[in-house]
């Protein structure tokens, strides 16, 4: 393919694009390897690999001619790591859990009906903080519904301490994978 030996613009839009996708599509894939989903990280791993070597390939094939090719690939390499994590927060794979804690009161027993009735699982515990009886709430969800939650919790306790951590596995409970 001529495009390739060339120093067209085609040949710098190819290698930032391909290279913004194949960053992406790494960043993919090792959220789901982390996230338990080894299977899924794997065979992405095959597309992935082609996508290096020919991008890769059409990069040090002329680059000692064109070293504005070096650039280009290494500001695409910066933004596809952007662009993965903002696609990867979009899809949001995986769990999470939350923990609240609240002042003890009947605003804290409501908060809790309320997100049972959204289809929350929540264990509560009693706690004591600086400031007298807390409430602390623990919620093992999947990370899509992160935002629902924070919803519910904002509108009812805007004190609420809020703590989200990721999650590998979660066994039991209300959460079917």
């Amino acid at each position: 393919m001529d495009i390739f030996q060339t120093s067209s613009i085609w040949i710098y839009v190819f290698i930032f694009f391909g290279k913004i996708f194949e960053v992406s599509v790494s960043t993919i894939r090792l959220v789901l390897i982390n996230r338990g989903e080894r299977l899924k990280g794997s065979i992405i791993a095959v597309f992935e690999m082609l996508l290096w070597l020919f991008i890769t390939g059409t990069v040090l094939v002329g680059c000692q001619d064109d070293i504005l090719r070096l650039f280009v690939f290494a500001i695409a390499f910066a933004v596809g790591n952007y662009v993965g994590s903002w696609m990867e927060d979009k899809l949001a794979f995986g769990l999470c859990s939350l923990q609240l804690i609240v002042p003890e009161s009947e605003d804290s027993q409501e908060l809790m009906v309320k997100l049972r009735a959204n289809n929350f699982a929540v264990t509560s515990v009693k706690g004591k903080g600086k400031d007298g009886d807390r409430d602390v709430m623990y919620l093992h969800i999947k990370r899509k519904r992160i935002s629902k939650a924070l919803e519910i919790i904002k509108a009812n306790m805007e004190n609420a301490v809020v703590v989200i951590n990721d999650s590998k596995i979660v066994n039991g409970g209300f959460i079917r994978k």
